[in-house]
């Protein structure tokens, strides 16, 4: 990379972006996150009938994020469904989601030529995991040493689209100006609509299947489209 020119900073979203994106079995996730509900005297709330009130929970739970950008935790999903649950079962349902959380091979790489030219590398997440599990993730995979500064959803009020959301990824990498901010993600709507209405740069990844109930109301147009993580630099030294 020559140089960033103006790029202060750019911002990744996480699963589809920073991950090869993976088709994933919903009632398998539900049966798995259903473990970690604790026992309860009703007799007809059996494993099967918690997985199913739980999968309805999830669905509220992301049209809010989707409809109105209200963010969640993984204790939101549980109580949306009206059941307690203790989180040290999650074993489970983390095992169910590990073989989809691998880094892409193109980010260490990538991100060290951005810190190179003195861009700051972002990452925000819609998400109702945890802190830990991402920034575990990002340390099994040998890249957490390059992230300047990284927003999960679960522990703030907004997801994206919400301009507040991307205003708190920039805070974390200490970037001032969305003009000369870059958001890279797999997302028409949450990541190319949700980064312009906010006033940064969007490139997007188009390689996800993004399930019909999760797109939004808008599709957005983005300032450049890559076919793999590695071609940012080329998009970004030509916008230098």
């Amino acid at each position: 990379m020559s140089g960033a020119g103006p790029v202060e900073a750019v911002i990744f979203d996480w699963g589809g972006t920073l991950t090869r994106w993976h088709d994933v079995d919903f009632h398998a996730e539900s049966v798995a996150l259903a473990q970690a509900v604790l026992a309860t005297p009703t007799r007809e709330d059996d494993h099967h009938a918690h997985a199913a009130r739980l999968h309805r929970a999830g669905s509220v739970i992301w049209g809010r994020s989707r409809d109105h950008q209200r963010s969640a935790t993984i204790a939101d999903l549980f109580t949306e469904a009206g059941l307690d649950h203790d989180p040290d079962l999650l074993a489970a349902y983390y095992e169910f989601w590990e073989p989809h959380t691998a880094t892409d091979p193109e980010v260490r790489p990538l991100w060290e030529a951005l810190r190179a030219a003195g861009v700051k590398v972002g990452v925000l997440s819609n998400t109702i995991w945890p802190r830990a599990w991402h920034v575990g993730f990002f340390e099994r995979d040998g890249v957490a040493d390059l992230i300047d500064g990284d927003v999960y959803t679960s522990e703030i009020p907004w997801t994206k689209p919400s301009p507040l959301a991307f205003r708190a990824a920039m805070d974390a990498v200490g970037a001032t100006d969305p003009a000369r901010c870059v958001y890279v993600g797999d997302r028409l709507y949450d990541d190319v609509w949700g980064a312009r209405n906010a006033g940064l740069r969007a490139v997007h990844v188009p390689h996800s299947t993004i399930p019909a109930d999760q797109v939004g109301h808008t599709e957005g147009e983005p300032d450049a489209v890559v076919g793999s993580l590695s071609e940012l630099l080329d998009v970004l030294d030509a916008w230098a």
